[in-house]
């Protein structure tokens, strides 16, 4: 898993990457483009959803559409880093609307049979990723247009995260935060601090000048909101994982800090809709969706 991914020779080129924020959730999705012609992707977006009246909203997919419409870019790839525990995704509406792949990692796989049974989900939820129209394995190439892209699986905050080098950017999902927010949590189900810390290590081997997009930032001590490091950054400045801390001693930090920490806000029903490549349960017999609530299991 710590094997230093090889990159194609074309992986200088630079796409064209555009942020859009989720205050709410502290999330980062991104547009990104082939300079050379038209083609794009969308990376983790986010649908709202307000928890005590269940009601949903498209606010940041409307954004990100009405972008790719402006900008006339044809959208190829809607692409989910991780079953995020934190929003929901707004795959399906974007595609709706504009087309384009939703894929995630093959080990999405793993992340429904084992949230499959917390929620008890029945024989009408697939486990086997039929949701997604695409399954990314490690070290597979693909492209949005002309531009090379490169998926690694990255595993250890969730069985499935997927890390992305798509030119000289590189998508690593909750994997990393910028330096001086560290790394991601690794107690959730199927997570594991000791794999987290080796599937950084292979990002860390990345060349020095690769750019690294966050999927979350928390601003500590309240600087100025930040998405965007290099793998120097990150090798030399991260908190959590700079060169000269030791596997051992970042497994212990990492579980004695994630003992600590409270479940994600809108665990639950993310889950329960990313799991389904950001759709929901079917509707009951009185043609109302509903999403439940385990009591006692996270």
């Amino acid at each position: 898993m710590t094997e230093t991914p090889v990159l194609p020779n074309e992986t200088r080129a630079t796409p064209v990457v555009v942020p859009f924020f989720d205050e709410a959730t502290s999330s980062f999705s991104y547009v990104v483009r082939d300079p050379d012609s038209d083609a794009c992707a969308v990376i983790d977006s986010v649908l709202e959803i307000d928890m005590p009246s269940g009601h949903i909203a498209h606010r940041g997919a409307d954004r990100i559409i009405a972008y790719i419409r402006q900008q006339q870019w044809q959208l190829e790839w809607i692409i989910e880093t991780h079953v995020h525990a934190d929003h929901l995704s707004a795959a399906p509406y974007i595609q709706e609307h504009l087309g384009g792949l939703i894929g995630i990692g093959a080990d999405i796989i793993t992340v429904q049979n084992t949230f499959g049974k917390i929620f008890n989900a029945g024989t009408e939820f697939a486990r086997d990723g039929s949701q997604f129209d695409h399954l990314f394995t490690d070290g597979e190439r693909y492209s949005i247009g002309t531009l090379p892209a490169l998926a690694l699986h990255t595993p250890g905050h969730t069985p499935a995260c997927m890390s992305h080098v798509i030119g000289d950017a590189c998508f690593v999902g909750d994997t990393l935060f910028m330096p001086d927010g560290g790394t991601a949590r690794a107690d959730f189900p199927g997570g594991d601090a000791r794999q987290l810390y080796q599937s950084i290590q292979r990002l860390l081997s990345l060349p020095d000048e690769l750019r690294l997009f966050v999927c979350h930032d928390y601003r500590p001590n309240d600087r100025e909101l930040a998405w965007q490091s290099t793998i120097k950054d990150q090798r030399t400045q991260n908190i959590h994982v700079k060169t000269g801390i030791a596997e051992s001693d970042f497994v212990r930090m990492r579980e004695e800090r994630d003992a600590t920490l409270g479940m994600p806000r809108l665990i639950l029903p993310s889950l329960q809709v990313n799991m389904r490549a950001g759709h929901f349960p079917p509707a009951e017999s009185n043609g109302t969706v509903f999403l439940k609530i385990p009591l006692n299991v996270l």
